[in-house]
């Protein structure tokens, strides 16, 4: 929960905390509404997606603050070039997915930091499979023009 909160809120920490201590309260006030219908980790997905949803609503001004790299710095010089870069790519990485908007954004993180099937997401996501299939075509064609001008 807190991963997927973490890469909504563009690494910040403090919002992706709060967000996921929303979600606990509302799993806690709303457990008995939870009807067996789905995957209990669905329906947690869409506690999490309609609360970082509704956060970045009320909060729309809030601006990112990129993620520290937790790459360590070998010692020669070439490992040391490696790093950088790799931090960098990892830095531009992060900056176009925190760019992507909110419904882009979270489809992406779902399937590829959650690793959930198209029909996980359309049921936390409140969609279709259509739908799901759209927003990551979308998704993956908007990262593809924001990553191509950062190698140019």
């Amino acid at each position: 929960m807190y991963s997927i909160a973490l890469y909504f809120f563009h690494g910040d920490q403090a919002a992706a905390s709060d967000a996921t201590q929303q979600v606990f309260l509302k799993l806690l006030r709303n457990i008995g509404k939870f009807s067996g219908d789905s995957e209990f980790s669905t329906w947690l997905y869409r506690l999490v997606v309609n609360t970082c949803m509704d956060s970045s609503r009320r909060a729309r001004a809030r601006r990112a603050e990129p993620l520290e790299s937790a790459t360590r710095v070998p010692g020669n010089a070439a490992q040391q070039d490696d790093a950088v870069l790799a931090r960098q790519t990892a830095q531009s990485i992060q900056s176009a997915l925190s760019d992507l908007p909110a419904k882009f954004r979270i489809a992406v993180l779902l399937r590829y930091f959650e690793d959930l099937s198209y029909a996980e997401m359309a049921d936390s996501l409140g969609c279709s499979l259509g739908t799901v299939a759209s927003r990551l075509n979308r998704a993956h064609k908007m990262l593809a023009g924001k990553l191509e001008r950062l190698r140019r």
